[in-house]
């Protein structure tokens, strides 16, 4: 790639999905921060593990597959966070998220300062802010990114885990706000706007909070972009799929990877939707392409 390489950092939780089959490395930051590395950027993931096992395999595992772990913290009093995940005949995955882990305990340090400032996009949920420290420590991370810095909120609505007020500072703060067709509703509900359909839906989302790029995933359906009074539909890629976890987070890399080269929304909308399609046909959130390269299996989606 002939791109110029960013520095687009994962923030909040990282942790291991434990499956019926076995366990296997995630978080939506994670995630994330995996895509954008294959993708050609330096992906870094800031986040907090245990002084355990867990928390050993899950720093090697990420250094292996070439994602910078520098950022990763260690909790001595603290266990790796896990989820138990069980995934329904369609692919889908139902989540059972532990509590008072290691991501719940996020530090502010003068290293989180310095990444914070020459980050060139982050990008954080609702999960990771469940908890007092680790959301404060979030808002003075974005805080603290320069002007140009560009801000995702993965909307990322899990179990009990958010709020109206937590949602609408992230919202606020962030430049780009990523969410599902599932949670679009129940954003709308919560924010007492009028129900409608997703156009609808998207349009007094955006004008709310004068969001500058809204994105909101439909599965298969594809995918709608508005940014700026202009809306963009992707009809979405049928693949077979192994199961969905980590494809939103896929969707997101591609969708920053090309919003920080310029691209326009129907490019933007075009490689989400073929990252994510690619994960949703592989096993796991962080799937290894095969000798050929990222470019070549995501050229092969269509």
């Amino acid at each position: 790639m002939n791109s110029p390489r960013h520095t687009i950092v994962g923030l909040g939780e990282l942790l291991w999905d434990m499956f019926p089959s076995g366990q296997q490395l995630g978080g939506a930051p994670a995630n994330f921060a995996y895509i954008s590395s294959l993708l050609g950027n330096e992906g870094i993931v800031a986040s907090r593990v245990g002084g355990d096992g867990l928390g050993d395999e899950a720093v090697q595992r990420l250094s292996a597959v070439g994602v910078n772990t520098r950022f990763i913290q260690r909790d001595g009093g603290h266990p790796t966070g896990t989820v138990r995940v069980d995934v329904d005949g369609a692919g889908q995955p139902r989540f059972e998220i532990g509590e008072e882990v290691a991501w719940d305990f996020l530090e502010w340090t003068p290293a989180w300062e310095e990444l914070a400032t020459r980050a060139d996009a982050i990008c954080f949920g609702s999960l990771a802010q469940r908890a007092a420290m680790s959301r404060a420590t979030i808002r003075k991370f974005v805080a603290s990114s320069r002007r140009d810095t560009v801000r995702v909120f993965d909307v990322n609505l899990r179990q009990q885990f958010y709020s109206k007020q937590v949602l609408a500072e992230s919202i606020e703060s962030a430049g780009i706000v990523k969410l599902n067709h599932e949670e679009l509703p129940r954003i709308v509900e919560l924010f007492g706007l009028p129900p409608g359909d997703e156009i609808a839906s998207i349009n007094a989302l955006a004008r709310l909070f004068s969001i500058k790029l809204i994105c909101v995933t439909c599965g298969d359906r594809g995918s709608f972009l508005l940014s700026e009074g202009s809306l963009h539909k992707h009809p979405g890629y049928r693949v077979r799929v192994a199961d969905t976890v980590g494809a939103g987070d896929a969707f997101t890399a591609g969708l920053v990877c090309e919003y920080l080269r310029g691209a326009s929304l129907a490019a933007m909308n075009e490689a989400a939707n073929r990252a994510g399609a690619w994960v949703a046909s592989q096993v796991g959130a962080m799937p290894t392409p095969d000798e050929s390269g990222i470019e070549r299996e995501l050229a092969r989606v269509g």
